[in-house]
């Protein structure tokens, strides 16, 4: 039996490069297993959302993508003509980045490594077995084949996961029943960094600058639509395509990716068999409507990745790893079936059209289309508040980038305390010392300061845990009569009564 990990990460992608920065970061010894040479070359999905932004900038990640993305305040629900606001979000965040999967993936891969990570490329996983103690992992690779062995597997290796299929996790969903196609193309006739978008009867056509030189093209063309997936796209029945649903191939000279894609949609049955996880398209596919997939993928490698590495070091509660599946699986179902609605809205009958123009007027209502944005940027994601805790407001939701004020003066942000990945006890205006000697926590920052600006959210909030993944695990008012316990409590469920 070859070196022993961990965790191995079968899949480099997004979320297998998200998820061994996460672990790394925490110690553990992590190894991801990946078929291709390199990351991909290829523009693949495009847009950084603010949610995965926020859980970025926890980890002073966020900085290395803004300096080549581009920042747009807008996104859009199934391209109607009303756009989706992100500026208004609450959120110190509040756009989406469009940035080239190649890019994100590079930074990610940086992080990784510069944390510990290990990276075995142009390796196949050939199967996985676990037993009461571990996972063997058989792998092939340029020096031929040979066993791994980890205390945990995750399948992050997309929708024809083999960590899925040898845990016996159940696929449920639905077929293919047409495609799209997705270019990324240089169209000499279109002035620098335009936006084309335009459906009719005849199809739809989406095209958005990647850069000032190459555009992202989206069509769907009724007469290309029930062609296979697996059917490769010619550049020209690309071009064919783009003249019949845009009316021009706007000097189309050069396609330099193409993909073909379907909307089957479907979701793991359960996120977890004992030692075996999922996370990313191994666990849910869906049509690419709103540019949701890689980003809802890296949340989920935030939300596991200090829950696994609690079970390793051994101060996690049983179930906190358990928490993984009940807390992103209703999230990820209402992806599913938000992209289904938005497939539905893709329709080019005249019935659907119709509809069109009345959901985009609809959206013009500013309270309408703010619900809207905060779903695609996943800003509304919430947990349930933990049962164990006192009732508060704040129990279960994200926190906000609140700036803080430290004793001494100085200013700090909430997500630059957690560049650590540790549980942050946040303590506001408190007086009194706690007797308990905290410090014995290894998963644990305590810090004591007051609000820079007051927040509505959390003017009377007493303390408050926020966990490693920037959700509240709870919060206690300033009315709390026994404020000194109920922290002692909630430390001692979240964070473990047994140290490292």
């Amino acid at each position: 039996m070859e070196h022993a990990y961990e965790v191995i990460l079968i899949g480099g992608g997004p979320v297998g490069m998200m998820l061994a920065g996460e672990l790394a970061l925490a110690g553990i010894k992590v190894c991801i297993v990946e078929r291709l040479k390199e990351t991909t070359p290829f523009s693949r999905a495009l847009t950084v959302h603010p949610r995965t932004l926020e859980i970025l900038d926890m980890r002073g990640v966020k900085s290395k993508l803004m300096s080549t993305g581009r920042p747009l305040p807008r996104g859009h629900f199934a391209g109607l003509d009303t756009p989706l606001n992100f500026s208004v979000l609450d959120s110190t965040s509040n756009y989406t980045l469009f940035l080239p999967q190649s890019e994100t993936e590079k930074v990610l891969e940086e992080w990784a490594l510069g944390l510990g990570a290990e990276i075995r490329r142009e390796v196949e996983a050939l199967s996985v077995h676990q037993d009461e103690e571990g996972v063997d992992v058989q792998i092939a690779g340029p020096d031929g084949e040979t066993a791994l062995r980890a205390a945990y597997v995750v399948g992050t290796d997309g929708a024809r996961s083999l960590v899925r299929k040898q845990a016996g996790i159940s696929f449920e969903g639905t077929d293919t029943t047409f495609t799209a196609i997705l270019g990324d193309a240089v169209l000499s006739e279109l002035p620098s960094m335009s936006v084309v978008s335009r459906i009719s009867e005849k199809g739809l056509a989406s095209i958005m600058p990647i850069n000032k030189h190459l555009y992202r093209v989206l069509i769907i063309d009724p007469e290309r639509s029930h062609v296979s997936k697996n059917e490769p796209v010619t550049y020209e029945e690309f071009r064919a395509s783009l003249i019949r649903t845009a009316g021009s191939d706007f000097g189309l000279t050069e396609a330099r990716w193409l993909s073909r894609f379907g909307n089957a949609t479907r979701q793991a049955d359960r996120y977890r068999n004992n030692r075996l996880f999922l996370a990313g398209d191994a666990a849910h596919i869906h049509f690419p409507a709103g540019g949701q997939g890689m980003n809802v993928g890296l949340q989920e490698a935030m939300n596991l990745g200090w829950k696994l590495a609690g079970a390793i070091k051994g101060w996690a509660p049983d179930w906190l790893l358990d928490s993984y599946h009940t807390e992103r699986f209703p999230w990820n179902t209402a992806l599913l079936r938000n992209t289904e609605v938005q497939t539905l809205l893709l329709d080019t009958t005249p019935p659907i059209m119709e509809m069109r123009g009345m959901l985009s007027k609809l959206l013009s209502i500013p309270e309408a289309n703010y619900q809207i944005a905060a779903q695609i940027a996943a800003i509304d994601v919430h947990y349930a508040p933990d049962a164990e805790a006192p009732p508060h407001p704040l129990n279960g939701k994200r926190s906000k980038d609140i700036t803080l004020r430290l004793k001494n003066e100085q200013q700090v942000s909430v997500y630059q305390l957690l560049h650590k990945g540790t549980f942050l006890l946040l303590q506001l205006n408190c007086n009194e010392q706690n007797e308990e000697n905290w410090e014995d926590y290894r998963n644990l920052q305590i810090v004591s300061a007051s609000l820079d600006v007051t927040d509505d959210d959390w003017n009377n909030v007493h303390s408050a845990l926020i966990r490693p993944d920037g959700h509240i695990a709870w919060a206690i008012p300033r009315s709390n009569p026994n404020s000194g316990q109920t922290i002692k409590e909630g430390i001692a469920r979240w964070c473990g009564n047994v140290t490292e």
